[in-house]
């Protein structure tokens, strides 16, 4: 039997089966434990200090005990410490991005994905790197600066040198006053020589959802294809690591499994990338099993609500109060909406999961990854997200200015990273508001940086930001970061 070790590189060591059930039953042994719950939601509180803010955050089991819990005060309670935290280190800044797919063809045999192998009639499409440009400069055009590409695993069709190329290709396009100025690449495990060509290639975050962490169900769920292979899969993000990429994401498919026991595993790969590489994710994210073609969400009988949900957000939000949290358009505005409210960091906007979706006037759904939820323009959500209090972010200056792994986390532990995002991103939001906003968006837009500016507690970076962004709305200077 595997014995749970965090340090350990293997992966039923980290992700350790027994642990999780022994960390379930503890969860339900405490679920009604008020002082224990207290005494956790306590020390996840941010703690001001000289500099800004810092947080111990949870351990899966302290975390999982707050996932148990089902009284309605605490988990209010919760929902309130979790938005301190992401006030406290990301303040109502939301960055923004969306997602290119770039290949559907695909070799492996996943159940909950329409581009498993067996699936006959789906349109299998591979951009040329002329339509990559098109769709470059589809989401330039909308005044995206930041992609999430994706592919099937294939090595015939998708191999890794068609994935370097595609970036060298998204990094060269530059049309008016567009750029796509980080790249981050969620593709299939590969080997540590690959991570290393992808980080030469300057991507930014290496992004490969575990979608399952229960082994049994994992290789149920995946049944042919180089994907099958738990371990391989589940210690990806380790060669990542070696191949010199420090900044990776994680993130499981909410419904393929129980909850709690994906939760526990969730943040038990977070707890071993902090072990060994002494830095955790960078992002989380938190897509849930939706409908696509020939998938039906309803044959997985682990489907949450959307306030377990929020709460899982939430949990995971205490958990790991430096790492970035992702939600996508597969949820709909309201659900959105509520998870804005406990810890997310990051949202996709006007997302086509299509191969080559962004060039076609109408949304093609014969390529589709996954139906989209949330069907809004980039500038309905960014006026959307003005609205309700958030900054919206374009912002990629930690990654091109290095600021990544542990440099990134020092830095956001500290507090000290707060005086670089808020001015760079009421830049990029000019940027946005100048090039591509409606009139509308415009004017709720330049109230928003007038009213930010001034909350800008160091005066000589509130003095540069405000002379960077007049800059940006007289010219065409552009990319001015802090």
């Amino acid at each position: 039997m595997a014995i749970y070790n965090p340090k350990s590189l293997k992966a039923e060591e980290f992700i350790n089966h027994e642990e999780i059930l022994k960390t379930l039953a503890y969860a339900d042994e405490n679920k009604n434990n008020d002082k224990l719950i207290d005494e956790i939601l306590e020390k996840a509180r941010p703690q001001k200090t000289k500099t800004g803010y810092v947080c111990a955050g949870l351990s899966h089991r302290e975390a999982s005990v707050l996932l148990a819990c089902e009284n309605p005060e605490k988990i209010k309670k919760m929902f309130e410490v979790a938005e301190e935290i992401k006030q406290a280190f990301y303040g109502n800044r939301i960055v923004l991005f969306a997602p290119l797919y770039l290949s559907n063809y695909c070799v492996n045999g996943c159940l909950y994905c329409p581009y498993h192998a067996k699936n006959k009639h789906i349109g299998r499409k591979k951009l040329t790197q002329e339509e990559v440009k098109a769709e470059v400069i589809a989401l330039q055009d909308m005044g995206h600066k930041r992609l999430a590409i994706e592919a099937g695993e294939d090595p015939v069709n998708n191999p890794i040198e068609y994935i370097l190329e595609c970036i060298k290709t998204i990094y060269s396009v530059h049309h008016k006053n567009g750029d796509i100025r980080r790249v981050n690449v969620n593709i299939a495990a590969t080997t540590v020589e690959n991570y290393r060509k992808l980080k030469e290639a300057g991507i930014g975050t290496y992004i490969l959802f575990q979608e399952t962490y229960h082994k049994n169900s994992y290789e149920t769920l995946h049944p042919t294809g180089p994907k099958h292979d738990y371990a391989y899969h589940t210690e990806a993000m380790d060669r990542a690591m070696e191949g010199g990429i420090d900044d990776v994401g994680l993130g499981v498919l909410f419904g393929l499994d129980k909850y709690r026991y994906e939760f526990a595993g969730l943040l038990m790969h977070a707890e071993h990338l902090e072990a060994v590489h002494g830095v955790g994710p960078h992002t989380i994210s938190v897509p849930r099993v939706k409908h696509a073609d020939d998938i039906d969400p309803n044959v997985f009988d682990n489907s949450i609500s959307d306030e377990m949900f929020t709460k899982i957000a939430a949990c995971i939000r205490l958990a790991v109060p430096y790492t970035g949290m992702i939600i996508s358009t597969r949820e709909t505005e309201a659900v959105r909406a509520k998870m804005l409210q406990v810890g997310i960091s990051q949202v996709s906007g006007a997302s086509r999961t299509s191969v080559g979706g962004y060039t076609e006037e109408e949304r093609p759904h014969d390529t589709e990854q996954f139906d989209v939820s949330d069907q809004r323009t980039l500038d309905e959500v960014v006026r959307w997200l003005m609205e309700t209090g958030h900054i919206p972010s374009f912002c990629t200056a930690c990654y091109r200015e290095g600021r990544t792994g542990d440099r990134f986390m020092s830095l956001c532990k500290s507090g000290q990273i707060q005086n670089c995002c808020t001015p760079n991103a009421l830049m990029t939001l000019t940027e946005y508001l100048v090039d591509y906003a409606s009139e509308e968006t415009r004017k709720i837009g330049y109230r928003l940086i007038e009213d930010e500016l001034k909350k800008i507690p160091k005066e000589n970076v509130r003095k540069i930001a405000a002379e960077h962004i007049e800059a940006i709305k007289n010219s065409n200077k552009r990319d001015f970061r802090f």
